[in-house]
């Protein structure tokens, strides 16, 4: 008798139908053992859909956070700051450019307005000037004189007729004004004066828009 007529007739091949791999595993014993290890593993289906599917739930880390800053409110206000800023630097272009023409318009006005209340009525100010008697003719001359002085300068201020220079002129004249009226000491018109001789002095180092000489 050959070995295979020897044999079993569970076998097959050299191997039994219940062994598996040289061991004999039944199968009873098979899905013993897979009950087994399914009771021993960690009773987490919490991931699990109804149909038995494993899903993987998102990290916390990747939720949205709530107080993160809104990036369109960040740009928005970033962009009127710089606005902003943008307008004050021109602002001050233009102040820069045009204040001198400004302050020369005025101090025209200022050095005008007396000019002409010199020239109409200088008997009015004969009391301002220094060392001559207010009452004689010499001092009504000397008025008037300081009247065509001022209105000159008013006119080549406004007119932007060498402003330098005019402001110049007028600043000397201020000066002797001042220092005639503070002889007798410090007062409102003498403390005006001295705000409007600053004007002038300032003037005096200012390149001018608008004119028609330099």
């Amino acid at each position: 008798m050959s070995d295979d007529a020897r044999r079993p007739g569970g076998w097959a091949g050299g191997r039994g139908r219940g062994f598996a791999g040289g061991r004999f595993r039944s199968p009873v014993g098979s899905r013993e053992e897979r009950v087994i290890r399914q009771a021993a593993a960690p009773a987490d289906t919490d991931h699990l859909t109804p149909g038995g599917v494993d899903v993987v739930s998102a990290p916390e880390s990747a939720a949205p956070e709530s107080a993160a800053p809104l990036a369109p409110t960040t740009a928005a206000s970033a962009a009127s700051a710089t606005g902003l800023r943008g307008a004050a630097e021109r602002a001050g272009v233009i102040a820069a450019e045009w204040a001198p023409v400004a302050g020369r318009v005025l101090l025209g006005l200022v050095l005008a307005w007396f000019g002409y209340h010199e020239l109409t009525q200088p008997e009015v100010w004969t009391g301002y000037v220094p060392f001559i008697n207010e009452a004689s003719n010499l001092a009504i001359v000397a008025v008037l004189v300081h009247g065509w002085i001022l209105l000159v300068l008013a006119v080549a201020l406004v007119a932007g007729i060498a402003p330098r220079i005019s402001a110049a002129i007028a600043s000397v004249l201020l000066l002797e004004i001042v220092i005639s009226l503070s002889a007798s000491g410090l007062s409102d018109t003498s403390m005006r004066d001295v705000g409007v001789l600053g004007l002038a002095v300032c003037l005096t180092g200012c390149r001018q828009r608008l004119v028609l000489r330099h």
